[in-house]
């Protein structure tokens, strides 16, 4: 991993609305080149999945474990613009858990009123299995725009600003929460956001198909979310994304006690940060 990755590193205002309101967004961390290939890549993803599941062009589509299925989608594992505040704000003991390519196409005319899909914290059963109040954070995600949610009614991602300090409760007749809000992301840009935050996907008024990409980053003694294809990427891989695609050399031990084989990231952080840096800045 190139040491030039840090001047992308957490600034103190993104910290600090990470805290506060459970998000930040960052603009342009998808080069002019990168753009152009994800979408390829993600189109013809969406193109065949929809012909596999028999799913109509006009359907709202999300798939899930892509890292395999593009080389530019790979790279977004260790994204130099974003890995960089994914590690200051979780530290060092990470990895993917979790992989979506979700698509919206426009609605029809007369069914462009803002419609939500549904409200909620991530993680399912560990909202109900883990007793502490507020939940812990365990994993958080990235989200990168293909194309423009600057404007509302395009599909755009929105949440509930601070209720990643509250224990969500789905409300029984579906209200829009209290304080909600979209969420305003450039094309090429990305959000960041707290996996417990309340929030939810939105319909498209507008003409344009909402492309996203989601990587969700948790700790490495949480099982992934969804059934990885990722052993035949292990080998080709440098030690730092090997750990990010979930790989442990030690074995299953060095998932709750990892040795520095197990963590190259641990190392890096050390050589070229400095020890105050293994400590995540939340």
């Amino acid at each position: 991993m190139d040491s030039s990755c840090l001047q992308y590193a957490l600034t103190e205002a993104e910290r600090l609305e990470y805290n506060e309101r459970g998000y930040f967004v960052v603009d342009d961390v998808l080069s002019e080149d990168q753009i152009p290939a994800l979408e390829k890549a993600c189109d013809a993803v969406d193109a065949e999945v929809r012909e596999e599941r028999e799913v109509g062009p006009d359907a709202r589509l999300t798939v899930r474990d892509v890292m395999w299925r593009d080389p530019s989608l790979l790279d977004l594992v260790d994204l130099p613009t974003t890995l960089p505040k994914i590690w200051e704000l979780m530290g060092w003991n990470i990895q993917i858990y979790h992989t979506v390519i979700a698509y919206s196409p426009p609605e029809a005319p007369e069914d462009r009123e803002v419609t939500f899909q549904g409200w909620h914290q991530d993680s399912g059963q560990l909202n109900q299995d883990l007793e502490y109040s507020p939940r812990p954070m365990v994993s958080l995600k990235i989200a990168y725009f293909l194309s423009d949610c600057m404007e509302e009614g395009k599909a755009n991602f929105w949440v509930v600003p601070g209720s990643q300090l509250e224990d969500y409760e789905r409300p029984e007749d579906r209200r829009t929460p209290e304080g909600a809000e979209p969420v305003f992301v450039p094309r090429g840009g990305a959000v960041v956001f707290d996996r417990r935050i309340c929030h939810t996907a939105s319909s498209n008024g507008s003409d344009v198909t909402r492309k996203a990409i989601f990587y969700g980053y948790s700790y490495r003694w949480l099982r992934p979310h969804d059934d990885q294809s990722v052993d035949h990427l292990i080998a080709e891989s440098d030690p730092i994304r090997q750990q990010l695609l979930g790989h442990s050399p030690t074995g299953g031990f060095g998932y709750t006690s990892p040795s520095d084989e197990d963590v190259p990231l641990r190392e890096w952080i050390r050589e070229h940060v400095g020890e105050e840096a293994l400590t995540p800045r939340r």
